[in-house]
């Protein structure tokens, strides 16, 4: 069965080069040509990927993706943009993309693109419970409980807690957390993971008689290894 993309664009020509073309590989596509137009569709539909310009009528490309990490969309997110400066990619990535695609493009760059994030999200989903202690997090139903408290958690602390849990008794930095759950590269100076960290913490540990997140001073952060 063919993954499901949304592509959203308002520039007719890039609209139908990359529809001719993705459905020329097998994709079933979905267009919008307006950020209102794709909120509505991502909200009633479930896409693998979606293929997200930047500037757009209505609510730019920025705005749609934060407004879907902040629902709970998990749907993978292929930003497009003319715009080239490190601090747009910057907040992209910060704004919930998986990845990030400058205009003008090569139509086989963009198939290796989602090409690499359909593969990383299959390999995640190979495993879709994750346990530390009794913190469940189930990467299907993108829930996570404590015991039997329910915890509601932004897609950011999803994916966090997530890798964290991935990777539970072991000691990860800083950096990468923001390689593997920002898409960054390099240390935008901000203290963004400490305060995701903080929040993660006050839901998960608070109240509880055992915490599971610790922070190693110097190194980075750690969760509890799974019993």
């Amino acid at each position: 069965m063919s993954a499901r993309l949304l592509l959203v664009e308002d520039d007719p020509r890039i609209v139908s080069f990359l529809q001719r073309g993705l459905e020329g590989e097998g994709y079933d596509i979905t267009v919008a040509s307006d950020g209102r137009r794709a909120l509505a569709l991502a909200r009633s539909d479930d896409f693998a990927l979606i293929i997200l310009d930047r500037m757009l009528p209505a609510i730019d490309g920025l705005g749609v993706c934060q407004i879907l990490r902040e629902e709970g969309n998990r749907s993978l997110i292929l930003m497009l943009t003319a715009r080239d400066s490190l601090q747009d990619k910057i907040d992209g990535l910060k704004g919930g993309a998986d990845d990030y695609l400058t205009k003008p493009f090569a139509f086989d760059e963009v198939i290796a693109r989602i090409e690499a994030l359909l593969r990383r999200s299959s390999t995640t989903k190979s495993h879709t419970m994750l346990k530390c202690d009794d913190l469940r997090l189930d990467l299907a139903a993108k829930t996570a409980c404590r015991g039997q408290r329910k915890i509601v958690l932004t897609a950011r602390e999803f994916a966090l807690l997530e890798y964290l849990m991935a990777n539970a008794g072991t000691v990860v930095s800083r950096e990468t957390l923001l390689k593997n759950v920002w898409g960054l590269g390099f240390d935008p100076g901000t203290n963004v993971v400490d305060v995701c960290i903080s929040y993660l913490r006050r839901k998960i540990d608070q109240g509880e008689s055992k915490p599971l997140i610790q922070t190693v001073r110097g190194f980075g952060f750690t969760i509890a290894s799974p019993d």
